[in-house]
């Protein structure tokens, strides 16, 4: 009935998360709710890969998902390794006979994609002989074909430089109507998502939408933080672009 409030597609409240006993976010409370574009920010070791594993087995088969480490076969071509996103949709036959002669449908789509994500060429190329940049793109075009509403992304960005990460969260975004993207890079978080979450020593400490947040309170998730910002500017690596500059700043005038 129109006015009832949405319901969020998965929820924690006050859980324990981590891998057997060992607990990793203490007590953690959040929702994710249809549309939400969330990134999620934190150091090293804060847990952002475990509350993206937890998403996703409670999502199940309704989300896409991009690991952090690929997850790619080396010896099989780009081409099959984007097509094992939709491996269950075929039968045992059709996959067998995939592997000696490609289908022309699934050929088609994996080749648009990988045009779309500068691929092009490389379909019959095997995954170990591609550069790491290029192996990330594979793993994001995995994740686009299997045309799933969400997207659960560990860090799928984070072998390329700026102007590709661009490209690819517009890919992205473009196809998933829901995303959870675990970031490192805080200017994208401000300018291509809806909310943040931020975890720090166990714990979410950030969850608020982006137009409520700044840099400064992204930088407070971070234990080096107040280090770098005694670090002379000459000595500093470059920054990413500043958020207002970004093409098609989320939320911003």
């Amino acid at each position: 009935m129109a006015g009832e409030p949405c319901r969020p597609l998965v929820a924690f409240e006050a859980e324990d998360l981590g891998h057997g006993n060992q607990v990793v976010l203490s007590r953690l409370s959040l929702a994710l709710y249809p549309g939400e574009r969330v990134a999620l920010l934190g150091p090293s070791g804060a847990g952002k890969s475990t509350l993206l594993g937890a998403l996703r087995r409670r999502l199940d088969d309704s989300a896409a998902w991009c690991p952090q480490q690929h997850g790619l076969v080396p010896q099989l071509a780009v081409y099959h390794n984007v097509y094992m996103g939709r491996l269950t949709e075929h039968s045992t036959l059709a996959n067998l006979w995939n592997l000696v002669r490609p289908l022309a449908g699934p050929w088609r789509e994996v080749s648009e994609l990988c045009d779309a994500l500068g691929l092009t060429g490389l379909m019959r190329r095997p995954v170990g002989r591609l550069s790491g940049g290029q192996r990330q793109r594979v793993a994001i075009a995995r994740a686009l074909y299997q045309q799933r509403e969400l997207f659960l992304g560990d860090e799928p960005v984070a072998s390329v430089d700026p102007h590709q990460a661009l490209r690819l969260l517009a890919l992205i975004e473009a196809r998933h109507a829901t995303l959870v993207i675990a970031l490192h890079q805080r200017e994208l978080a401000l300018s291509h998502f809806d909310r943040v979450w931020g975890l720090r020593d166990g714990r979410l400490v950030i969850d608020a939408p982006t137009h409520e947040l700044t840099l400064a309170d992204l930088d407070g998730l971070y234990p080096d933080a107040d280090a770098s910002a005694e670090t002379p500017r000459e000595d500093r690596s470059l920054p990413m672009p500043d958020p207002e500059a970004l093409p098609c700043a989320r939320g911003r005038p």
